[in-house]
Order: structure tokens, then sequence, then C-alpha cells
């Protein structure tokens, strides 16, 4: 998908002049091999970096990838990029690759992440206590459903997001069950469901996006996450699991095969500046997923409404 411009027959000729002088400057001309997943602002993120370097004359191809298994590739080259790894549940799969030599952290996307377990305001009426994690030990069953009963159910995301929902329900001694959502779009169909028929639920939301600004809700407040958690059973409020706490928050990370910088020096150089906020991809993913545009709608949009930021990426 190349950035669509409206131009004059001779605003065309003058650009496909620029496109070709562009691609006889550029380190090579092999694609850049960025990954897609299966959610709408990881979508417009990877597809925005990619007009960008089509801009500077790159050749971009897109691959889809699972999140966590994207890594096998990003370490031997066949991928080249990653635009969103989640510290919430990318983190230690990112650390380790990066631990090879093999990978390379290319810094922040601007994005700040939170990953949680998420209800409407009107469950804490159902369950007093919220949004104290203990108070679900006392009224899973105010989230049950007849498939679950007498068991809460809570809506996880997709299983290749990670996440240890599974694990930390085990290790806290919920009475939940965990049904995983086979999409990102199954996943807020679920909680609009619901939320209209003032239905008990409880599931995965993440930030950025625009649920929390559409519900009104709460995360729930587990126990403050440590990597010790994550990784020694004996840290935390139950002595013999670990994930007994709640999920990090922080960055969402650029991650990129290590051989980028020296084959694609320039296209590095773009990545490591590019940046957005948490406001603009919100409401972004809320046009696509609320008002039904395209991903390429979106991204065209956002690449004619900022021309002077993305052009001083390329001409740093």
């Amino acid at each position: 998908m190349r950035h669509i411009l409206k131009r004059t027959l001779l605003g065309a000729a003058i650009g496909a002049f620029a496109a070709t002088a562009s691609l006889a400057e550029i380190e090579s001309a092999d694609p850049l091999k960025l990954t897609l997943h299966d959610w709408s602002g990881q979508l417009i993120n990877t597809q925005i970096m990619g007009a960008v370097l089509e801009e500077a004359g790159y050749n971009v191809e897109y691959v889809q990838a699972d999140y966590i298994a994207q890594f096998a590739g990003l370490k031997t080259g066949d991928l080249t990029l990653a635009m969103e790894i989640w510290a919430t549940t990318g983190q230690e799969a990112l650390d380790e690759a990066v631990g090879t030599g093999k990978v390379e952290n290319v810094g922040e996307t601007g994005l700040q992440a939170i990953e949680e377990w998420w209800y409407p305001l009107y469950m804490k009426e159902r369950c007093p206590g919220l949004p104290d994690w203990k108070a679900l030990q006392a009224c899973a069953g105010e989230f049950a459903t007849p498939e679950t009963a007498p068991k809460g159910r809570y809506v996880g995301g997709p299983v290749t997001w990670g996440g240890f929902d599974d694990e930390r329900v085990e290790a806290l001694g919920l009475e939940f069950e965990v049904v995983h959502a086979g999409t990102d779009a199954a996943l807020f169909a679920e909680l609009e469901s619901a939320y209209q028929r003032q239905a008990p639920v409880i599931l995965w939301v993440y930030v950025p996006h625009w649920a929390p600004a559409k519900y009104e809700g709460e995360f729930v407040e587990f126990p403050p996450y440590s990597a010790d958690c994550y990784s020694d059973p004996s840290v935390g409020v139950n002595p013999d699991k670990a994930y007994d706490c709640g999920k990090p928050r922080g960055p969402i990370w650029k991650a990129a095969w290590a051989g980028m910088k020296d084959k694609w020096p320039g296209a590095y150089e773009i990545v490591s500046t590019y940046s957005l906020t948490n406001e603009e991809m919100s409401a972004m993913v809320g046009e696509v997923d609320l008002d039904g545009k395209s991903v390429e709608e979106v991204v065209n949009a956002w690449m004619d409404a900022n021309e002077l930021r993305w052009k001083s990426w390329i001409n740093q």
C-alpha cells in the first residue's frame, strides 16, 4: 500500500521523477518486511510507517505474523521490522531476542500501553470493593454466564497475545474461567453487546484504544507487577505460584532485525525517529472500528494531515 496523493498530471509526472531519484539513492532495493498482526492499532501504526518509508523511496512488503512467534523471523532477517511490541505482554520476548544480538530494540513508538482486566462501571454496584482484585474473590458469581457458572467468566484476548491470564487466575485463586476471544474485533463486540444490555462482563481492554473513552469503566487493581513476580514463585501474594500480580505497563517498542541498520541505514534512522501519541492512535482506531473506515483511508488521511511531520523524519 502506497500513500495515495491527489495530483494533477503534471504533479504526477514530477512525483514519479522524484520517486525514481529517491530509489536511486536508497541503500538497497530489497523489501523491508514489516509485520502485521490482528488488531487495528497495529495495522494503522505499521502502515503509516510503511507509507513513510515508501515516500522515502524504500520498497516495503507487509507480512502477516504471529505476535510472539515473529521474533524467530526477526532473528534471521526474514522479517525486518515489528512496530508494536507492548511492554505489557511482549517485554520478555523482546528482551530475549535482543539478548541474542540478532534483534534490536529501536526505541519507543511514543505510545504508552496499559493492558489489564477491565469492567463496566455498572458492575461495581454488583461487586462492591472493586477495583481491588480481592473483591473478585467474593463476587465471581456476579460475572458468571450459563456456560461458566458458578465461576465468573473473564474474556481474554486472542491466545497469541500472551498476557498470562490463565496463570494469573490460578496463582491468585480466582474462581474465574478464562475464555479467549478469537480476534480483536470479537473481543470488543463482546463488550459492546454486554454494555448495551448491562450484562455481566469483565474482559481484556487495552490503551491506546477507543473503548475506555467510549464506555465508563475501570481497570482491576491487581498486586503491583514486578519482573520477579513473573519469574520467581516465592515473590508475591502466593508463595507457590508465579504471575500472582498485575500486568506491567510501559512503552510500545519498535523491534528490528539487527542487520537493518547496516543494510538500510536511512530507513533505520526514519524508524528510530518515528513517533505517534496515544491520543492520535485512539482516534484512528475509533475511525476504523467504530466509523467503518478502512485502515488505508485512515492512514492516507494521517499522511495528508501530517506531511511536514513525516517529511522531517525523512529529511533529518
